[in-house]
């Protein structure tokens, strides 16, 4: 069994004790930045720690006390950190519940904590988590963040705090304080439902300790710097960001959340932060942009754009090998940054030092891209299980198409069948209520099992797919479908890709088209077509699409190469139960949807 350490754990204790220190030691304000009304609106660190103590002192006139649980369902805003001090800082369990989520899929996450307050964002949020209140068997009462109180809400965040307000004194500040400081490490902190890409969601019990020992080891690997402005616009529901904003708030950083994943490189521009926490999704999404723009402009703008990315990928390699491009490509590097690079980081806010990503893996060249660009991607790799950061690269230390080395105090395993193990007090407590499948992961000797599969080399961690979500082929094929659709989804024409094939003969993809270019494409044909739904029935399209994917995947063994294409026209959706809410393929769901279309691709033998 091959091991790594990254060595002796960060000393840490609590998240209250992280709270409290950060407040004291920085007097920003600015702590936290959200856009109202066109203007951005900064909450200073002692407004936090006045809000949030009040906040709490109102939970009390609900009735909330110490280990009762409170839900948050919200956009990231400062009204979702505000609330969630309030609760670490009473001993209250909060559960985040992803905004995306229709009314059907909060139920259960709601009803197995037991819930008994549930804040939410707006109006809509409101009338969803209302239209299902009869079910929820231990919620009491509904909290807005809007005011007046909307249809589906008991109280407004407003209320709340003003009947907090009411009960505060300088006595009631220092119990609070003196009581929040008194909450041990391996008291539980929160309660995430995993979005499992089969089954029911799992509770997993974080403590105080899990959460602030990635912390302090995060800080260690990341050069944040008080002053500095970090983007947050990855969901607060997910502990990556989570976890994130912790750290960030305890290094004296200004988190600004954007006000939508539409709004991000326009609130980059005004804002031009240093660093922000992004998944893979996001460049992938950048990425298409930047080149569509470059080559759809043809000509010498085309031409230009290739010859700066040629350039630029050799020297991120030289970099990467620790040289310095010199000569003729030192040269070509410093044009082609003045004349490609530098207007994308302008367009970026123009100061980002540099982007972390995690959630799944990055496409190597993607990363590369950025890479050149000035724009560095900081690939990390953990769970929901590991609060959770198990490995990262630095700025010290990276390799591309790697996810670093494990953080302090995290020890890494690869099994010899192949599968990641980790151990550390980064690892959750269990799953709530369900000891069995908590001991399906976690073993004897405290090593957690994470159903990935790795490789280690030259000291890092190499993710090679998802242990369940290999496909077996009835030949006996193992294909790992995750790389072959990150290599589609770096195709200009193709948005969402999905290999599907378990138990086949062959693998199938099923693919959405990118609408923007196949459009252009088919009016370039001068193709006629009413619904989208025509257009992709056409022969010629599916012809295109069809060349596509056999340019995309090139170089595949010819047991990986999908042997039938379906044309989807809809995106993926996380309401539908396609996706995971951090945008994980549920392959058993779309396999059900989308039935009739495989059935019939099969078919055509």
């Amino acid at each position: 069994m091959t091991t790594l350490s990254g060595g002796p754990a960060v000393p840490f204790s609590t998240l209250t004790a992280l709270f409290f220190e950060s407040v004291e030691q920085h007097d920003r304000p600015d702590a936290y930045q959200g856009k109202r009304n066109g203007v951005w609106q900064p909450v200073a660190h002692s407004e936090v720690l006045e809000r949030a103590r009040h906040l709490a002192l109102g939970l009390e006139t609900l009735g909330v006390g110490r280990g009762d649980r409170v839900g948050l369902m919200s956009e990231n805003r400062p009204e979702w950190a505000l609330v969630d001090w309030a609760c670490l800082c009473s001993g209250v369990v909060d559960v985040p519940i992803y905004p995306t989520l229709p009314a059907e899929q909060i139920i259960h996450p709601l009803n197995d904590a037991g819930v008994v307050v549930l804040f939410v964002s707006t109006p809509e949020q409101a009338a969803k988590a209302g239209s299902v209140r009869a079910i929820l068997k231990t919620l009491r009462s509904i909290v807005s963040f809007t005011d007046p109180v909307p249809p589906g809400a008991d109280h407004s965040l407003a209320e709340l705090e003003a009947a907090g307000a009411r009960l505060d004194s300088r006595e009631r500040a220092a119990t609070w304080k003196a009581r929040a400081l008194a909450i041990a490490p391996d008291e539980l902190a929160t309660l995430i439902y995993t979005s499992g890409t089969t089954g029911l969601p799992k509770g997993v019990m974080l403590s105080h300790g899990n959460i602030a020992s990635n912390c302090a080891a995060l800080r260690r690997q990341l050069d944040l710097r008080a002053g500095d402005v970090a983007l947050s616009f990855l969901p607060l529901s997910h502990i990556l960001e989570r976890t994130g904003d912790y750290v960030l708030f305890a290094a004296g950083v200004s988190i600004a959340y954007a006000e939508s994943t539409e709004s991000i490189s326009a609130n980059m521009e005004e804002l031009r932060p240093q660093l922000a926490l992004c998944v893979p999704r996001l460049f992938e999404k950048m990425y298409a942009r930047i080149v569509e723009g470059a080559l759809v402009a043809g000509g010498l703008r085309a031409h230009l754009f290739r010859w700066a990315r040629g350039v630029g990928e050799r020297a991120v390699m030289t970099r990467l090998r620790g040289g310095t491009p010199s000569g003729l490509l030192g040269i070509q590097s410093r044009l082609a940054d003045r004349l490609v690079f530098a207007p994308i980081r302008s367009r970026l806010g123009g100061q980002l030092r540099f982007l972390v990503s995690g959630g799944a893996p990055i496409a190597p060249a993607i990363n590369t891209f950025f890479h050149a660009a000035g724009l560095p991607i900081l690939e990390g790799y953990g769970l929901t299980e590991t609060s959770p950061v198990i490995t990262m690269n630095t700025l010290d230390a990276l390799r591309i198409g790697a996810v670093g080395t494990p953080i302090p105090g995290v020890e890494v395993a690869i099994a010899d069948d192949g599968e990641i193990l980790t151990r550390g007090p980064h690892v959750m407590q269990g799953y709530y209520q369900r000891p069995e499948n908590t001991a399906k992961v976690i073993d004897a000797e405290g090593w957690l099992h994470t159903g990935d599969i790795g490789v280690v080399e030259g000291g890092f961690l190499r993710i090679t797919d998802r242990e369940k979500d290999i496909i077996v082929t009835a030949g006996g094929k193992n294909i790992a479908p995750q790389p072959i659709e990150n290599l589609l989804k770096l195709n200009l024409f193709i948005s969402q890709a999905v290999m599907l094939g378990d138990g086949r003969r062959y693998p199938i993809v099923l693919v959405v088209p990118d609408w923007t270019q196949l459009e252009a494409w088919a009016t370039q044909q001068r193709l006629a077509w009413g619904a989208r739904s025509e257009l992709l029935a056409t022969p010629v399209v599916a012809e295109k699409i069809a060349q596509e994917v056999q340019q995309a995947l090139a170089g595949l063994a010819s047991f990986e190469m999908p042997k039938r294409i379906g044309l989807l026209e809809h995106e993926l959706s996380v309401e539908r139960g396609e996706l995971t809410p951090k945008m994980s393929v549920r392959r058993r769901v779309i396999s059900q949807a989308y039935g009739e279309l495989i059935e019939a691709l099969y078919a055509e033998d």
